[in-house]
């Protein structure tokens, strides 16, 4: 069971990343998958979650309306879209899989999880 995640980068506040995190050996498509992330000095946090059940996904206060989680099931693969950022949103952005379907997204509910990828947003 492997995530990949990639796409971050250096960019300007008010622009825009899209994350990818790629699924191997599992099927992204039955079980639940999030972002979450660790700015320097911070604890991880969930960002958005959803599960495969079809119902909302979750997204933290500070993202909403701005960051739009979304699966490409033919690809094994998950994204994230972050539009707006902002200097806040400097951190470390992990993709995180839970073994067995389930809603939430706390970080202890989540079982297998990619390496990382950094995103900074610079002002």
């Amino acid at each position: 069971v492997q995530l990949q995640a990639s796409g971050g980068g250096l960019v300007q506040t008010g622009g825009s990343l899209r994350l990818s995190c790629a699924a191997s050996g599992f099927n992204l498509a039955r079980t639940s998958i999030g972002w979450f992330r660790q700015a320097p000095g911070k604890e991880r946090e969930g960002v958005s979650c959803f599960s495969p059940s079809g119902g909302s996904a979750y997204y933290a206060e500070s993202v909403k309306g701005r960051f739009t989680i979304s699966r490409d099931n033919a690809k094994n693969t998950v994204y994230l879209q972050m539009n707006s950022l902002k200097t806040e949103d400097t951190a470390v952005y992990y993709c995180a899989a839970r073994r067995y379907p389930g809603d939430g997204c706390q970080i202890f509910d989540y079982d297998f999880w990619g390496q990382g990828t950094q995103v900074t947003v610079s002002s």
